[in-house]
This record gives C-alpha cells, sequence and structure tokens, in this order.
C-alpha cells in the first residue's frame, strides 16, 4: 500500500512539474519569406543572379540556334550526300543535342549553387538576428510561419517587429 502511494505522488510531482514547465514555455513566430524579401542585400543579390541567368540564356539561344542550323542544312541537303555524310551529319546533330542538354543541366545546377552563396550571408544576418531576439525576449521556441510549419496556432508573438528592428529595418 505504501508503494502504491509513493509511486502515485511520483507521478503527481512527474505531471506537476511538467505543468510547470509548460507554463514557463514562450512561443513566438515569424515569416520568413517575408523577413527575407525585405532584408538588405537581397535585392542586389537578385540582380547578379538575374545578370548570370541573361548570359546563360544568351550561350544556350547560340547553341540551339547552331543545332536548328545544322539540321535545316541537313535536311536541305540529306539527297545530295552519300551514306557516310549523311551518317557522320546525324552524329553531329545528336552530338549537339547532348550538348545542348548538358549545358541546361549544368547551368541550372550553376545558378542553385550560386543562388545559395549570394543568400547564405543574407540568411545567416537573419537566422542571427531571430536567435537573438529569442534570447532577449525570452522565447522557448520560434516557428516559421512561411514556411507552413504551424499546424495550429493560437495567437503566439510575432517576432517579426522585434527582428525588423534588430536589424534596423522598417
Amino acid at each position: 500500500m505504501k508503494k502504491s502511494l509513493i509511486a502515485i505522488m511520483v507521478c503527481l510531482l512527474a505531471l506537476g512539474g511538467s505543468a510547470m514547465a509548460q507554463k514557463n514555455t514562450k512561443i513566438g513566430h515569424i515569416n520568413s519569406n517575408d523577413l527575407m524579401q525585405i532584408m538588405p542585400g537581397r535585392d542586389s543579390a537578385q540582380t547578379v543572379l538575374q545578370g548570370e541567368v541573361a548570359e546563360l540564356e544568351e550561350t544556350l539561344k547560340s547553341m540551339q540556334a547552331e543545332a536548328e542550323k545544322r539540321y535545316n542544312d541537313y535536311v536541305a541537303n540529306q539527297a545530295g550526300w552519300t551514306e557516310l555524310i549523311r551518317q557522320t551529319k546525324q552524329r553531329e546533330i545528336q552530338d549537339m543535342a547532348a550538348r545542348i542538354e548538358e549545358f541546361q543541366q549544368s547551368a541550372q545546377k550553376q545558378l542553385q549553387d550560386r543562388e545559395a552563396e549570394l543568400l547564405k550571408p543574407i540568411i545567416d544576418r537573419a537566422k542571427k538576428a531571430i536567435a537573438d531576439v529569442a534570447k532577449e525576449g525570452g522565447y522557448t521556441y520560434i516557428f516559421d510561419a512561411g514556411t507552413a510549419a504551424i499546424l495550429y496556432d493560437e495567437g503566439g508573438d510575432d517576432i517579426m517587429p522585434l527582428v525588423k528592428k534588430k536589424l534596423g529595418l522598417k
């Protein structure tokens, strides 16, 4: 009987302690997408990236124009060529198509890597400001409302104004 009473008391203390811990939990939220839209340096990073996109697109258009020219030449002249020349021209066209596809894939990867490189310092600054605000405000958790990480929200504190202030933004 004493053992049962002691076990019940231990359970009650544990539950009481857990309820007490929940009362000290402070939860905040921020929309990281909105924050990234107003971060200094983001516009210049986008401008640099758009310039690189334009350069790659120009190269791709040039490659595609050359491939189209070779294909049109093949269609127009194939009747007068020997079998060996036709096969050689077909391989040239196929090789060029493969190079174009490889270029597109490499360009896409390069742009993704470059975007990550350009945005990393901006993202790091935002993360630091969020962490600083969370520590200063005594927050236990900060959820990102911009990525749908919250399934239920009964209010919480939106720390966007505090992070903006920390970063010196309006």
